[in-house]
């Protein structure tokens, strides 16, 4: 479709009609951003966004190691889009901004609730990998995961704590995961607990 940026999600339709007009179609947009960390990075790719008709609705910013990196969703109407997506570019000197192509959003998914799974325990490699793959066994996917070190206040070295959030369907077992949960904190010697979110 001409004018049509390949990076579009989904169409959907907004904005007001008059009497019988047409509603504009909306693209939503995925960007994901990096760059070098400093002050008004948040505030140069909102103006933009905002500059040429895009909606910023959802998104997940943080710094880590002197880097500022995270993802947005936008709204903006469709015949903008590739205008919208030209003025990011420029945003290069600042931040690296990509447009994603992903799958349509389903909405609300039925018979789904959230668990989150909190994990501390003495840092040593292979951690993620050993709770994702029991995850990924149950078929279970990754929400939302956010990890950190840390010094440990009175033993000495360097604990790791992971915090996970998850949706699983209502005839999820559980338990069996759970188990499967336990076995593996007793294996690597980390405290790991499950609960409805």
């Amino acid at each position: 479709m001409p004018g049509t940026h390949p990076a579009l999600l989904t169409h959907q339709f907004g904005g007001r009609s008059e009497g019988s007009a047409t509603l504009a179609p909306m693209a939503t947009l995925v960007l994901t951003v990096i760059g070098d960390d400093r002050a008004g990075l948040v505030n140069a790719l909102a103006d933009v966004v905002t500059a040429h008709g895009g909606n910023w609705e959802r998104s997940q910013l943080a710094e880590l190691a002197g880097k500022f990196a995270g993802i947005v969703l936008v709204r903006v109407a469709d015949e903008r889009a590739d205008e919208l997506a030209s003025a990011l570019r420029p945003l290069s000197g600042l931040l690296e901004v990509t447009l994603h192509s992903a799958s349509e959003d389903a909405g609300p998914v039925a018979d789904v609730q959230h668990i989150q799974i909190d994990l501390v325990g003495n840092d040593h490699p292979g951690i993620v990998r050993d709770v994702s793959g029991v995850l990924s066994r149950h078929g279970i996917s990754i929400e939302r995961l956010i990890t950190e070190t840390r010094d440990a206040p009175m033993a000495g070295g360097r604990l790791f704590e992971a915090h996970l959030t998850a949706p699983v369907g209502t005839d999820q077992d559980l338990g069996g995961l759970q188990a499967d949960l336990e076995r593996l904190a007793a294996e690597i010697v980390v405290d790991i607990t499950v609960a409805a979110g």
